[in-house]
């Protein structure tokens, strides 16, 4: 198999991805990041309605405008289509059309106004009664304790990965491990802020892990490249890492199109619930793959060549 030179091609991909993780930052910075409920505190109703029924979501946000009035300002919300499968007797299984109602709001008693109006609409709205419901309320301090608690979940797994393979390896081995995360993690939030998708629970988990994934994948390109490093000892740094990398990018390759399958079936045909989740765990893969070869190994190289001319003074 021919032997690409990626080293050759650090400085291209290394200032591609500058300006995609100064993109992502300029976009959370001027768009923000659109918090699910999960950590905004409100209400989350689910409203299915019988089959055949035609319900759209414009004529349901409508409707809730409508209720709000000039509270809604106050107390932001969004509606989103959904369709849920149930078994009828004698008919088999049918679909029925639903809508999911989400609005940011601590006032109880707004809340519950919201909930009786949707469950008994106003004849004039056009909206039929639903067949099933079901209603989630999150209050404030539940949410400011679940943003404190993923923080400290995604900071604490950056500072053992960092830790491990600073003793399994060396320190250098795990800055650079460090700051292809951190290269991961910024681009997918970028990916979310300029799409406006929500940041939830399931999204937390698909970034810790993504972060165990390119770990994994970085760690297999390292290790390979110590045993190089042993047993070429008159071959320069730079043929090394590259030699290492293409000896890896078959099986880096591998896992990473197997391990995307699943994720695009998931995001072809679980539909709005799981979406979030499984655009962040595709970024993370894409991402994960492409800073193990373009961002991980060069900042080792940069790293390394730094630490010998520093002793060389």
């Amino acid at each position: 198999m021919a032997q690409f030179d990626f080293m050759g091609k650090a400085k291209v991909f290394g200032l591609i991805s500058a300006v995609l993780f100064v993109g992502s930052i300029l976009a959370m910075a001027t768009l923000g990041l659109r918090p699910g409920i999960d950590f905004t505190g409100g209400l989350q109703l689910t409203l299915l309605y019988p089959a055949g029924t035609a319900v759209s979501a414009q004529s349901v946000r409508a409707y809730v405008a409508q209720i709000l009035g000039a509270r809604a300002a106050s107390a932001p919300y969004y509606v989103q289509t959904i369709t849920a499968e149930r078994d009828a007797p004698g008919t088999g299984r049918v679909s029925l059309p639903g809508v999911v109602v989400t609005v940011r709001t601590e006032d109880k008693a707004l809340a519950e106004e919201l909930r009786k109006a949707l469950l008994a609409p106003a004849p004039e709205s056009g909206l039929p009664r639903p067949a099933e419901h079901s209603l989630t309320e999150i209050g404030a301090q539940v949410s400011r304790e679940i943003v404190n608690r993923a923080w400290q979940a995604i900071l604490v797994a950056l500072a053992a990965m960092l830790v491990y393979i600073a003793v399994r390896f060396r320190l250098r081995y795990g800055v650079a491990a460090v700051l292809a995360l951190v290269h991961d993690v910024v681009l997918t939030l970028g990916v979310f802020s300029v799409f406006r998708l929500e940041i939830n629970l399931p999204v937390i988990a698909a970034l810790l892990t993504v972060v165990g994934y390119s770990i994994n994948d970085t760690i297999v390109v390292f290790d390979r490249i110590r045993e190089n490093l042993r047993a070429s000892k008159k071959a320069s740094l730079w043929d090394v890492i590259n030699r290492s990398i293409n000896q890896t990018l078959t099986r880096t390759l591998n896992t990473s199109s197997t391990t995307l399958l699943p994720i695009a079936v998931l995001l072809a045909v679980a539909g709005i619930a799981l979406r979030e989740f499984t655009v962040a765990m595709a970024c993370g893969v894409i991402f994960g793959t492409y800073s193990s070869i373009f961002i991980a190994s060069p900042i080792l190289y940069a790293w390394t060549r730094a630490a010998e001319r520093l002793r060389a003074r």
